[in-house]
């Protein structure tokens, strides 16, 4: 049976366990994934935030740490909606649990995360799941968020490069934010990667950028461990925030690894769902973070780990 154990703070926390990973999600505020770590004794690479955990109730949102499903595009009045109340969960069985929200005035959505954990290894199903249950039609979009630990990088990996005169139509992106300065010494460029350092700065600025990811994959370098996260692209959809369905957030204390689902019209009743797959890997031998090639090389057996 799924254990049920206090942790973070929390007298309340489902425990998904198989030989390799530990998955800790609270039941007393949420849906939040807090704990996602290799056994018998790795580290998890989520931040989470002290002073905000054991606490519930409280009259506004609170940021919390570890992974959670928010609303895109990013709005005030929905997207910080307050899920700070007990939540209803539910096993299918040792290796599964799902956890809901009760659904929030005034838009009335119910936010559902599910996690399926395989039998060996450290893959990881996340199932983001958004339900009208309000009597308003709504437009939005699924955002699924990471908040890493400090001291870590972001890799975020990039198609290879084409020739001209042969190839002549775009086929990146970047999105960048208006409080984003692109001379920013964590922010690099590489042939085969756009890496984010993770690192507290003098004057505390904070950077974020996003894209439309074809290649639906991100790594977040933490030590000499990868946390590992796919995600879906869409040709022709329309992703929130000019076209994206991969962003990352970074400040003095975290850095965010987003990936998002396309703009839906959801009327009452009606759902959606994103779905994200995620790897923990413990490195015996860490590349710099410059040698593309050893990390390409990391990337493409992540990709078939997932696949399998």
């Amino acid at each position: 049976m799924v254990e049920i154990v206090p942790a973070f703070s929390y007298p309340s926390c489902v425990a998904l366990r198989n030989d390799d990973v530990e998955l800790l999600i609270t039941t007393d505020v949420g849906p939040r994934v807090l704990g996602y770590r290799l056994l018998p004794d790795g580290g998890s690479p989520f931040k989470t935030y002290e002073e905000e955990l054991g606490r519930d109730n409280e009259f506004e949102w609170q940021i919390r740490g570890g992974h959670r499903l928010w609303i895109a595009p990013e709005e005030r009045s929905l997207t910080y909606i307050p899920d700070n109340r007990v939540i209803r969960w539910e096993s299918q069985h040792p290796l599964h649990a799902s956890f809901r929200n009760e659904p929030v005035a005034p838009w009335n959505l119910a936010k559902i995360l599910s996690l399926t954990l395989d039998p060996t290894g450290s893959r990881v199903t996340v199932s983001h799941q958004i339900v009208n249950d309000g009597d308003l039609s709504i437009t939005l979009a699924p955002w699924a968020l990471s908040v890493m630990a400090p001291g870590g990088c972001l890799l975020l990996p990039q198609p290879p490069l084409g020739e001209h005169p042969r190839d002549l139509l775009p086929n990146r992106s970047l999105i960048i934010w208006p409080y984003s300065d692109l001379s920013d010494p964590r922010l690099s460029m590489g042939t085969r990667f756009i890496r984010l350092q993770q690192q507290a700065t003098e004057s505390a600025t904070v950077l974020k950028f996003g894209t439309g990811s074809e290649l639906g994959c991100a790594l977040y370098v933490l030590g000499d461990q990868v946390f590992f996260k796919t995600f879906p692209w869409k040709s022709g959809a329309n992703y929130p925030d000019q076209g994206c369905n991969f962003e990352t957030f970074t400040d003095n204390g975290m850095l965010e690894v987003e990936s998002l689902g396309p703009i839906v019209h959801l009327a009452p009743g009606e759902k959606v769902e994103h779905t994200e797959e995620w790897l923990l890997r413990k490195l015996d031998i860490v590349p710099d973070l410059a040698d593309e090639s050893a990390w390409l090389a990391i990337t493409e057996s992540l990709k078939e780990e997932v696949s399998k």
